[in-house]
């Protein structure tokens, strides 16, 4: 059975391309030339995935005389922000759960400023006319194993104790099954307006259509290697030779090393890795179910996620989370066909009903994790620069709140995002090697041996929560 089973996703996985299913796409933008010698300008955006493209398009917005020059290293949307899952979440704080344990006096406002924040997402795709699929579908979060069930009632009751259950249903598993057919969900809470999906790379695309909109100067294939003070403001050198200098510097670089180099130690790099099945037919959809087309999740701590695409695809995501010793990105870290077995199979014990669908496409990317799992934010040089980073995978959305952030920060005025302990607060750092590479082994042991113990955590969890570093979802 176990040799059937492994020729089963050998074979579904044996046409499938290296490429992100988002960045496959004809339709891709040629990019912008490279910046080749030096220029000036008022604001320096570095990185062009989601958080430099936000910074750039809301600077405009506030200010259209404000002079706005964005860099990228490669081309715009081809790292986290081309290949995620397409979740764009309301959440500031990678989840209810994890705010609350955080920030508890606080979650009212950060629940509030992220679906204001995400109801600002939707309202930009439709005024630039950004073709991203926008779909507010809400999502999922599936049990399937019944402490699963357990801990979902648990955080639900915890949610409407703190007034944050408006939106949500808890589902038993009658209820679920009704919406997504598997016969492994035993129950799910649904977060019925909190997520849209998006195709993410279109996303990204239209955002640097829309600051190319309104005025936005953007350098494709040009790396920014420096970043040193320049009389009143800041010199960043390019690695093409050019400098540009500015009034300030807002950093989107996220997983990448930070030109701010004390922040580095705030995050890591882990792998994260996806499978996109061909379009399903019309039998298999009505065998799966999906007519509302919800993102799911599943409640384990080696979680996966899933949704359709436009066209009826299945993504399906997450589970093997790996960190490279080093904290080194390499893009030979993209592919790693012991997981995308992995994942196929735990596909196929999911959707069983769907055997013999084959996967065209099979990717991996870089989250930057940072310890509290949400984003962090600041600034350097007296105030010039700003920077937000450690998303953790929940970007999609949470990245245009920390645009705002940063332009708050290098504004230097207080707003109602400034003055919050999430944003005046940092996570703690990651220790250095090979102490970061043997705890990060240690904790996703634990997490796996605590999914097959009905979710006891060990000493280890146990002494990361009590520390603030904890991770359950």
């Amino acid at each position: 059975m176990a040799a059937r089973a492994m020729n089963s996703t050998s074979a579904a996985l044996s046409d499938a391309s290296p490429i992100p299913y988002w960045l496959d796409d004809p339709g891709r933008p040629a990019p912008e030339p490279g910046l080749t010698g030096d220029t000036t300008c008022d604001l320096l955006v570095v990185g062009g995935g989601y958080s430099g493209l936000w910074t750039a398009l809301l600077a405009k917005e506030r200010d259209p005389g404000r002079d706005v020059l964005l860099l990228e290293g490669r081309e715009v949307g081809w790292a986290a922000s081309g290949r995620n899952g397409g979740f764009c979440a309301a959440s500031l704080t990678h989840g209810i759960a994890n705010g609350l344990s955080r920030w508890p006096d606080e979650m009212p406002l950060l629940e509030e400023l992220g679906a204001r924040n995400l109801d600002a997402i939707e309202s930009a795709v439709h005024r630039y006319g950004i073709d991203c699929t926008f779909e507010r579908t809400g999502e999922i979060s599936v049990a399937t194993q019944p402490h699963h069930v357990a801990e979902l009632r648990e955080l639900y009751e915890e949610m409407g104790a703190a007034g944050l259950a408006a939106g949500s249903e808890l589902l038993d598993e009658d209820a679920l099954r009704a919406q997504v057919n598997s016969p492994t969900f035993l129950g799910g809470l649904w977060d019925r307006d909190g997520v849209a999906l998006v195709d993410p790379a279109k996303l990204a695309w239209g955002l640097k259509a829309a600051c190319l909109s309104l005025g936005v100067r953007i350098h494709e294939n040009t790396p920014a290697t420096s970043l040193t003070r320049n009389g009143a403001g800041m010199a960043v050198r390019t690695l093409r030779g050019g400098t540009v200098r500015c009034a300030q510097v807002a950093l989107g670089t996220n997983v990448f090393p930070s030109l701010v180099r004390r922040t580095r130690p705030l995050t890591v790099p882990v792998y994260d890795y996806a499978l996109m099945t061909e379009p399903l037919s019309a039998g298999q959809l009505a065998a799966v179910g999906w007519h509302n087309r919800q993102g799911l999740g599943d409640s384990a701590n080696q979680f996966h996620y899933f949704r359709l695409s436009r066209d009826n695809r299945v993504l399906w995501g997450g589970y093997d989370a790996i960190y490279p010793y080093g904290g080194k990105v390499s893009a030979s870290l993209d592919q790693r066909p012991e997981t995308f077995d992995g994942l196929a199979g735990h596909f196929f014990a999911c959707f069983p009903q769907l055997e013999g669908v084959r996967f065209t496409h099979a990717w991996g990317g870089a989250i930057d994790t940072c310890s509290r799992f949400s984003a962090f934010f600041g600034t350097a040089h007296g105030g010039r620069v700003a920077y937000a980073a450690g998303y953790t995978g929940l970007g999609v959305g949470a990245t245009r709140f920390g645009a705002d952030v940063m332009l708050d920060l290098l504004s230097g005025e207080e707003t109602e995002r400034t003055t919050l302990e999430m944003v005046r607060t940092k996570p703690l750092p990651f220790p250095p090697e090979p102490f970061a590479w043997t705890g990060v082994a240690l904790t996703k042991w634990s997490l796996a041996r605590a999914d097959e113990r009905g979710g006891h955590r060990n000493l280890w969890l146990r002494t990361m929560d009590r520390m603030g570093m904890g991770f359950d979802s």
